[in-house]
Formats: C-alpha cells, structure tokens, sequence
C-alpha cells in the first residue's frame, strides 16, 4: 500500500470516528431537588432533531418560549425524570427554548417535561418553567 493511500485511509478514518464521536452527546432536565445524578445512554446530536442548522431554538421559528420559575434555579436533566443525570442549572428567570413537551416522572404533581434547546439539548419540568405565548407541542 502507498503511503498516499494510507494516508487518504486515515483520514477518512478519522473523520468517520469524529462524526461518531460527535453524535454521542447527551440532552435532556429535572428540578434543582438534589435528587439524582444517575447515568444514561447518550443520545445522537445531529444539531437536534431537524438536523444540521437547527442546533440553537432561537434560530428556529418553530420553538417556544418559557422561563423559569423555580426559586433556587432547575436543573435539566438528560431524560424527563428527576432520577437522571444532571446536564446544566437553568436560573431563576432565565428564559429558555422549548422544543416540545411529553409526559415524564411527575414534579410536584405536573407529569409534563420540555426539552429545551438552549446549546444543550436538556430537559426541564413544565412544573418550574413558564410557557412564554403558545404551549408547546408533542413530541
């Protein structure tokens, strides 16, 4: 084998490992209640679930607003369940992107959780989280 074709071989190679690599980031939320900090399967990041180009929800129109509401912050979480782990801490007031809700474990009696699309893809409990305008859609 030459070494330009092992070299064109390695690259490829490497490339292919770095779209895998960059495909395992995790997403999604929960309330600050310091329960939790488990672990889970990480979940492809394509850019979110359009694709490439609709990473961030304020560069698409299809997303909606919130804030938060708890007083001590919420954690977001990287599945709709308080037991999960711990992906960022959203403040007290910090507006937020919702992409969409489902039925999650519930939060003070709110079984609805928003994945949120601010740089991370997170979930949040709709039972700390302010609709901002329209309620979100299904998942």
């Amino acid at each position: 084998m030459s070494l330009r074709s092992a070299l064109t071989r390695g690259l490829a190679l490497a490339a292919a490992t770095g779209t895998l690599l960059a495909g395992a980031a995790a997403v999604p939320a929960g309330a600050a209640d310091g329960k939790g900090n488990g672990t889970s399967a990480a979940a492809p990041s394509n850019g979110g679930p359009d694709g490439p180009g609709y990473g961030r929800g304020d560069r698409d129109p299809r997303r909606y607003q919130g804030v938060v509401t708890a007083k001590d912050g919420l954690w977001l979480r990287d599945r709709p369940d308080r037991s999960t782990r711990k992906v960022r801490f959203a403040e007290h007031g910090e507006k937020v992107s919702i992409y969409c809700k489902v039925k999650g474990s519930a939060v003070g009696g709110n079984p609805l959780w928003y994945l949120l699309t601010d740089g991370t893809w997170a979930w949040g409990s709709a039972r700390y989280i302010a609709n901002v305008g329209a309620a979100p859609r299904w998942c």
